[in-house]
């Protein structure tokens, strides 16, 4: 993760360095950016109430809660296609200009993270509703020490993204105001 911090601080130093250089106008976000903020802090709550569920040995909720999470993921994916979309039909292209060039790189950067995540939600969410059918296997299933720590990263690396993904906004928006 402090690579990717690193990478992210990279990414915001130069934008506002060639923004700054060649006295370019600052990106104004679509709406749908604001939106998938919005989506990602619930998928982030909803991951919350997974870890909870799981310490309570929950099994009904925490089921629905992966699912929830992982169809939040979902949207917010389709949801940024969309935003790209209506860039692009908007002729906001990546070639435009500096300033959208790093709009777009930083936002695709930004999805490839959470395409890498996805794998890891996907399959806890098929192991909860798999593994989960009996007593016993709910028992194994919670008090399991390996499952907990997948679980623990699982959800750390999904806060650090929707953190991640809010000070992309923030920083989008501070800059559109300067």
């Amino acid at each position: 993760m402090a690579g990717v911090t690193a990478l992210f601080l990279g990414f915001s130093g130069a934008y506002i360095y060639s923004r700054v250089q060649n006295n370019l106008p600052a990106i104004n976000l679509p709406p749908l950016f604001y939106l998938n903020t919005i989506v990602l802090a619930l998928s982030s709550i909803t991951l919350i109430h997974v870890k909870q569920c799981y310490l309570k040995d929950n099994t009904q909720r925490y089921q629905i809660m992966l699912a929830l999470t992982l169809g939040l993921t979902l949207i917010f994916l389709c949801l940024q296609l969309i935003a790209w979309k209506s860039l692009i039909d908007q002729n906001i292209l990546i070639n435009s200009s500096t300033t959208t060039s790093y709009l777009y790189v930083i936002s695709f950067v930004h999805f490839a993270h959470v395409i890498g995540g996805l794998p890891f939600l996907v399959l806890f969410t098929i192991s909860a509703y798999k593994k989960m059918k009996e007593p016993v296997s709910v028992l194994i299933y919670f008090s399991d020490p390996a499952k907990k720590r997948k679980l623990n990263l699982l959800t750390t690396y999904w806060h650090y993204l929707d953190a991640l993904w809010i000070y992309l906004v923030l920083f989008f928006l501070i800059n559109s105001w300067i």
